[in-house]
């Protein structure tokens, strides 16, 4: 093996260390019982489901709807603060580096199909449903349709999470014989859209992301703000595409590096070949590539 491989290891070994260090509660996947240390009262930065029996944290999709939804309970200022620590230091890097959901799309792209689509004509618009998800079925519902005594329902994850059904509803049915007798049509309108997720991913490349993913959505308001970031260098490009070729996204990184749909995968960088696009820490030196494969330093 290349050490430059070793220095610099693949995304997806990242991806995977990630999800198997967040989901090490092994044991879960055997008793099916959930890990119940004081780990949980964390959260995750990814879309990384409570009731996973692996799972050592918490989503924070799910948390803040448990909060909204909670009777008489105060702002979630925790969640709130978590949201805006992880989305004002990296945007949506934590969508492209620490979501298991993100990086089960992704292996799923892999997959030979005849069809394979970058775009199509609804694409654009569709892109808008994950902010009117977030809305809906993260803040309004959870607030407003309560229960007798004041409680809210976590919308999102009892209706359209497929992760959640990947991660938990799944594993804990097939673990969980009680669980087993009661599921019903919930659980198999779940599984439809978990279905339709796949066959999705293995089309579209990350389409629960560009469309549905409240988490992608809040993160991705950061992007052009956040300390991460990247810098695109007009002067170097010499407009060859080669950046919007490997963009799962399905952007243009030369016309918005900092796009809020960019999920800091790095393709871009990786793909140019004159260095025109580089990433950047607000506030540090930045260390750009030179077409003779040296590097320089320019202030920000």
């Amino acid at each position: 093996m290349r050490w430059d491989r070793l220095r610099n290891p693949p995304r997806s070994w990242i991806q995977a260390g990630w999800a198997l260090l967040t989901n090490a509660h092994l044991s879960g996947f055997v008793t099916g019982r959930l890990y119940q240390g004081r780990l949980k009262q964390l959260c995750l930065p990814g879309l990384n489901c409570y009731s996973c029996p692996g799972s050592l944290g918490a989503c924070p999709i799910g948390s803040l709807q448990a909060a909204l939804g909670g009777a008489g309970a105060g702002f979630p200022y925790y969640i709130a603060g978590f949201l805006l620590l992880i989305g004002g230091l990296m945007g949506r890097f934590a969508c492209g580096f620490l979501c298991p959901f993100g990086w089960a799309q992704e292996l799923l792209h892999k997959i030979p199909f005849p069809v394979k689509a970058r775009t199509f004509r609804l694409d654009r618009p569709m892109r808008f449903a994950k902010y009117i998800i977030l809305a809906v079925f993260v803040i309004i519902l959870p607030m407003t349709a309560v229960n007798a005594v004041g409680g809210g329902l976590p919308w999102f994850c009892k209706w359209i999470c497929p992760a959640g059904t990947l991660e938990a509803g799944i594993p804990l049915v097939a673990l969980t014989p009680a669980l087993r007798e009661v599921a019903g049509w919930l659980f198999g309108w779940k599984a439809l859209v978990l279905i339709a997720a796949v066959v999705g991913s293995i089309i579209i490349s990350r389409p629960f992301c560009k469309y549905i993913c409240p988490l992608g959505a809040i993160y991705g308001l950061f992007n052009r703000a956040a300390i991460l970031r990247y810098r695109y260098s007009a002067a170097r490009c010499t407009r060859c595409a080669a950046c919007a070729a490997v963009c799962p996204m399905s952007i243009d990184p030369a016309g918005e590096c900092n796009h809020a749909e960019c999920v800091r995968c790095g393709n871009c960088r990786r793909a140019c070949p004159r260095g025109a696009i580089s990433s950047q820490i607000i506030g540090v030196s930045q260390i750009l590539p030179s077409q003779d494969g040296t590097v320089q330093r320019e202030q920000p």
